[in-house]
């Protein structure tokens, strides 16, 4: 076992450190924002769609946005790092203001992509420099509770986001969905003044690094792609996936090449072969890959599975939001009295894996009021793990490296939440193509469609297409099991324990 990095623990630059009234609203309102505007996008789809006429490439506007945040997450943490993350924080809510104005202005869905793709680039550094200037501004035992205000944050905009979508589409136009964050963009900037200004601890040793940016930009591009590819559950789009996942492959073989040989990378290499750093990182994948497969899938279970209304899916997936709201609250402040941190997911990631395997055995058999129990139970040991990757990352970088170590659990969390839903969605579309082909067909329908195709379950054929549905989740639960298993191991063997 080790200890936290040296320089973790170092007086910060600010000698006395702000309250909590000071330091929490000027981060939480930039954290919604980044994490509100890829869920209140969802509702307005279909009516962007109509608008354009181009519902085959409605899917650019959220896959757009994805790329450039992904892109964005890194050169953000590096920056600030460099150059101070209050003013970067500044520079991304201008860039994401005013990209949010010219998305609501595009007549064109090419427009529109190129808007949400300026937006992505300002969204992306949002959520990072929020968890950035946690690590600046606050102690190092105390970042656990603001962790877990953070993880009830993103969990209510999580909430929020297609409630408030469905609602402004519906009685103001879709426009208004992005014209919304304008004074709440606003509001972010007056908060974020109020942050207490810190010296940079690297003000001249950043040195711009293009050719990894573009081999970045590359591998993030055309693994995403690959992986939008892969989700539209349809045997055409495998070699388009398979070549651009190659690309990808080739870029990231370039570019850890090229970041190796680089004095100042873009890709903090020396802080991903930290074994507490590359552990934290890739439990924060694993367990993205899993909840992000859960939300994305379990409407589809719910509605066609279950029988549930859509009204009805919503409420039932109220109890796994909150209890990964609830969870990472009490795990921050649990962390805050111990200085123990990778105990709870331990613990947490274990009896998810025990709930993954209780749906996958014997979910068609739970009453609705059980089913919601398992998700709250499920949610509540799900939040266990997010805030405590962020503090360890955050100890063991110490100070001047937190840009980059925030940067870092992002795009892994984020990598592999692409990764886990096109694998999930894979396993479901293959256990169906092999045992009823008109049932992936139906499947695919569904996925793109949602409630809409449900209705197409009549009479024999549909009792048969459904109960190999219905088999083909026991196989995609089973999946995310393995997930939560991963991350279950990952935590067991971590080198840090305390803070």
């Amino acid at each position: 076992m080790i200890g936290p990095d040296k320089n973790a623990n170092a007086p910060h630059p600010a000698a006395k450190f702000p309250g909590f009234l000071t330091v929490f609203p000027s981060i939480m309102l930039p954290m919604f924002l980044a994490v509100v505007d890829q869920t209140i996008v969802a509702t307005a789809l279909p009516a962007i769609a109509a608008a354009t006429g181009e519902v085959q490439r409605a899917s650019w506007i959220v896959v757009a946005y994805l790329i450039a945040a992904t892109i964005a997450a890194p050169i953000y943490g590096r920056l600030g790092d460099a150059f101070g993350r209050r003013r970067l924080m500044f520079g991304a809510l201008a860039v994401f203001i005013v990209a949010s104005i010219l998305c609501a202005m595009a007549p064109t869905i090419e427009l529109l992509t190129l808007a949400r793709l300026l937006q992505g680039l300002g969204g992306g550094g949002l959520m990072t420099l929020s968890q950035a200037l946690i690590g600046e501004s606050i102690p190092p035992r105390e970042r656990a509770r603001y962790q877990g205000y953070l993880a009830t944050v993103a969990m209510v905009a999580n909430s929020f986001g297609p409630v408030a979508g469905g609602y402004l589409t519906e009685h103001f136009g879709w426009q208004s969905i992005f014209l919304i964050n304008v004074p709440i963009g606003l509001g972010a900037v007056a908060l974020t003044s109020r942050l207490p200004r810190h010296t940079s601890t690297e003000p001249h040793h950043w040195r711009a690094d293009p050719g990894g940016l573009v081999l970045f930009a590359v591998f993030v591009g055309t693994t995403l792609l690959a992986l939008e590819q892969a989700q539209h559950v349809n045997i055409s789009a495998l070699p388009v996936a398979a070549a651009l996942l190659a690309s990808g492959i080739i870029a990231v073989v370039l570019l850890v090449r090229h970041e190796s040989r680089t004095p100042s990378p873009l890709i903090p290499l020396g802080l991903l072969k930290m074994p507490a750093v590359w552990r934290s990182d890739a439990m924060a994948a694993f367990h993205g890959a899993a909840l992000v497969a859960l939300i994305t899938f379990l409407p589809v279970y719910l509605e066609v599975v279950r029988g549930a209304s859509p009204s009805e899916t919503g409420l039932l997936l109220v109890p796994l939001t909150v209890g990964i709201g609830a969870g990472s609250l009490l795990t921050g402040r649990l962390v805050h009295k111990t200085g123990l941190t990778h105990a709870f997911p331990i613990v947490g990631l274990a009896l998810v894996t025990a709930n993954l395997l209780v749906l996958a055995l014997w979910a068609p058999e739970l009453g609705n009021v059980a089913f919601a129990a398992i998700l709250l139970w499920n949610g509540l040991f799900m939040g266990t793990v997010m805030g405590v990757v962020q503090v360890t990352v955050q100890s063991v970088s110490g100070p001047r490296r937190l840009g980059e170590a925030a940067a870092s659990v992002q795009f892994s969390r984020s990598i592999g939440a692409a990764f886990g839903t096109a694998l999930v969605a894979a396993v479901l579309f293959g256990f169906l193509t092999l045992k009823n082909p008109e049932a992936a067909r139906v499947f695919a329908a569904m996925v793109e469609q949602g409630g809409d195709a449900v209705t197409a379950l009549s009479g024999a054929s549909g009792a048969a297409i459904k109960t190999d549905i219905t088999n083909a989740f026991r196989a995609a639960f089973l999946l995310i099991a393995g997930f939560t298993t991963a991350g279950f191991f990952l935590a067991l063997t971590h080198p840090l324990r305390r803070i």
